[in-house]
């Protein structure tokens, strides 16, 4: 059984769905610190003509607090004016209509408790219409390991969740080791896998953005074959 252990990111860019499409279970490393000028609660889209960073607030986040305890500021403070940039930039995108759908389906849900809540549900969804879903589950509510670290972690879940190889983002190479995974009979992978290029609203591509530009120019089947190819 081949397992991943990602932090949730908000909308994320394809690499991250091409490694949920890889594995029969996917875990939300959702109860480790917070990442400052990370992904957690920002991403990158082409607004007003720039490659952007779209961001939720947040209150009093903090690398000293968890994933699953940082808090969203409420919903009304910044919803419209995140809607409305991404409205103005890609509405004459060809598929506009079904990827600002889900945008506002992942934010309709009334306020979120914490960042995690809100990443794991635009991961979920944006997962589920795109076609690589697969078994997601959460650290903070199954496994009790806080008490170890790093690669140790890893492979306790591992070992719980039953799989023989746990599959990682190629920049995970510099962390662990295939000798500490194998010791335990898992067998370390990585995630190499090329994305295609599409067409965007210029002729010269930007690579690395948010999932949801792919989502502007292609259909959800178009995005499949893109990430998965």
């Amino acid at each position: 059984m081949k397992l991943a252990i990602m932090q949730p990111y908000l909308f994320p860019y394809a690499g991250y769905f091409s490694l949920v499409g890889q594995v029969d279970k996917f875990v939300f490393f959702d109860d480790v610190n917070f990442i400052k000028a990370g992904w957690i609660n920002r991403n990158r889209l082409i607004i007003s003509g720039d490659v952007r960073y779209f961001t939720v607030p947040l209150s009093g986040a903090s690398q000293n607090i968890k994933i699953n305890e940082v808090k969203v500021q409420p919903r009304a403070t910044w919803e419209r004016k995140l809607l409305t940039s991404i409205e103005h930039s890609y509405s004459k995108a060809p598929n506009f209509r079904q990827a600002f759908d889900l945008v506002q389906e992942v934010l309709g849900v009334g306020d979120f408790e914490n960042i995690g809540q809100l990443a794991k549900r635009s991961v979920r969804i944006c997962a589920d219409r795109i076609g690589v879903s697969t078994d997601f589950v959460e650290s903070s509510t199954i496994y009790d390991n806080q008490h170890l670290s790093s690669a140790d972690r890893l492979i306790d879940i591992c070992l719980k969740e039953g799989a023989n190889v746990y599959v990682n983002q190629p920049g995970g190479r510099s962390l662990y080791g295939a000798d500490v995974f194998s010791a335990k009979g898992i067998s370390l992978e990585f995630n190499d896998s090329l994305l295609k290029s599409y067409k965007q609203f210029s002729d010269n591509f930007t690579p690395g953005l948010s999932v949801l530009d792919m989502m502007m120019f292609n259909s959800f089947e178009e995005c499949k074959s893109l990430i998965l190819s």
